[in-house]
């Protein structure tokens, strides 16, 4: 009878609102411990919530992997399923470094389960599943790896405190992805937890004019399948569109006196070009990352109180109040795969880039963080190399060892010969939407205005001059 009553409970916590603070069902009550570590906490919740947890080791949340299904041009009729368990970035590369993959102890700390030290990982055990780092609200719960809980956690106090995910339980790794806060994204930190409108008018306070929107407001969830495609990765479950709420009798511009002029830009502008100004308005983002410094004693380390330096993993360069760079994309990503071959190694390597052009009808002008860096290529095989950075790179500084240890993880045979090349990954500006009042002016973008390259973009010049590339007079 108990176990009934709380499978009820459960079903009741879906009618949840949509803000921040959603409602759900309090767990105090028959929540009991002490829990000696999180899989014993998991063990009490598969007592009622066996079906979600056979739902979420279906999903790439847990596998880290997925379909592609079109997302990555070349890939369309690819059955194969990509993810972070399988590509590398120009970030901390990749998680198949080591022998047996031995970096996914580090690297797994962002993964929802305990255990995944190893390649050798069963993805079938719902037993391993940590339901905390989504679901806790109180009791500071904090993975240190991917096995060990913070020691200052109180995990019977984060058991009972379960409910619906906050931003905050979100950005535990999206936004610290890449290695720390405001790494990875241009619009994804922690100044998202507890925003103003000003910064972002979806997830801004009430107290500040705000909706205080949780992240699944907009990344819709069904059976745990969360929807959102990136554009730094292969895997596609699903999309989140603005208009999914702006449209019909919430299509936007209804009460602009120039409303007519801005939605005909939207055939060929998206909604974050003109709503997203700028990026990283809330703290400065990492934008680059320079692997070839490794080993070196560089002065300063800190630039503004920002770190410019680290001896185990090279420099960087941060930017705020970011202007994005601006390209079309009509959905598709040209993406490096793992062992694809580098045809001019002087050439700067994408790691992922939109498709689309102003030719392309499906295409629309989006902003994006183009995050730059200079990492490892194989001399003789001309593919980006993987490396085993935890308790290898980062400790002895030594590449020839990292290297040879990082073929051992991936199967990506290392030559003995290494070079560093230039690299860039374009990802998507989506979050931090700025109020109506900040979103662009006409004279932003045209007339002489030097935010957008119209010829990169494929114009003979400033459209509003020329015409549209609608326009016979667009383009040659």
């Amino acid at each position: 009878m108990k176990a009934g009553f709380m499978i009820f409970l459960a079903g009741v916590a879906l009618f949840a609102t949509t803000g921040q603070g959603m409602a759900a069902v309090d767990h105090s009550e028959f929540v009991k411990g002490p829990f000696t570590d999180g899989p014993s906490v998991t063990k009490a919740c598969l007592e009622c919530h066996d079906k979600q947890a056979s739902d979420f080791i279906k999903t790439p949340h847990w596998r880290w992997k997925g379909p592609t299904k079109g997302h990555v041009k070349g890939l369309e009729k690819s059955n194969k399923e990509y993810g972070k368990a399988n590509m590398l970035n120009n970030f901390c590369v990749s998680v198949q470094g080591g022998k047996n993959g031995m970096v996914h102890e580090a690297c797994a700390k962002c993964h929802a389960g305990y255990g995944w030290t190893t390649t050798k990982f069963d993805f079938t055990d719902k037993t391993k599943i940590d339901c905390l780092v989504c679901h806790a609200q109180k009791g500071d719960y904090i993975r240190d790896n991917a096995t060990d809980i913070d020691g200052f956690t109180d995990l019977e106090i984060a058991a009972k405190s379960v409910g619906m995910p906050t931003r905050a339980n979100c950005g535990t790794c999206h936004f610290k992805g890449g290695g720390g806060d405001a790494v990875k994204h241009g619009e994804l930190d922690t100044t998202l937890i507890t925003p103003a409108k000003s910064l972002d008018v979806h997830m801004g306070s009430t107290a500040t004019g705000g909706q205080n929107m949780s992240c699944q407001t907009c990344h819709k969830t069904k059976d745990h399948r969360i929807s959102g495609a990136s554009t730094m990765m292969a895997t596609y479950d699903g999309r989140a569109f603005c208009v999914d709420c702006h449209s019909g009798k919430n299509a936007p511009h209804q009460k602009s006196k120039n409303g007519a002029i801005l939605n005909r830009h939207i055939a060929t502008v998206a909604c974050q070009t003109c709503h997203i100004p700028t990026f990283a308005r809330g703290q400065a983002v990492r934008m680059s990352w320079d692997y070839t410094n490794v080993g070196k004693n560089i002065e300063p380390e800190k630039k503004d109180g920002l770190e410019v330096f680290r001896k185990s993993e090279g420099t960087f360069t941060w930017g705020k109040d970011v202007v994005p760079t601006y390209a079309w994309y009509n959905g598709q990503i040209d993406r490096y795969m793992v062992g694809q071959k580098i045809k001019d190694p002087k050439s700067v390597v994408f790691i992922s880039r939109p498709v689309g052009s102003v030719k392309d009808k499906h295409a629309k002008i989006y902003p994006f963080k183009v995050f730059t860096g200079k990492q490892p290529m194989d001399s003789k095989f001309k593919y980006l190399s993987i490396f085993q950075q935890y308790k290898s790179l980062w400790v002895d500084y030594n590449w020839d060892k990292a290297l040879k240890l990082g073929a051992e993880g991936s199967g990506l045979p290392y030559s003995g010969k290494y070079q560093f090349v230039k690299t860039a990954n374009y990802i998507l500006d989506t979050h931090q939407v700025a109020p109506r009042e900040d979103a662009l002016a006409c004279g932003e973008c045209h007339m002489g205005a030097g935010r957008m390259d119209w010829k990169a973009l494929g114009y003979k010049g400033d459209p509003m001059r020329i015409g549209g590339r609608f326009a016979k007079t667009a383009r040659k």
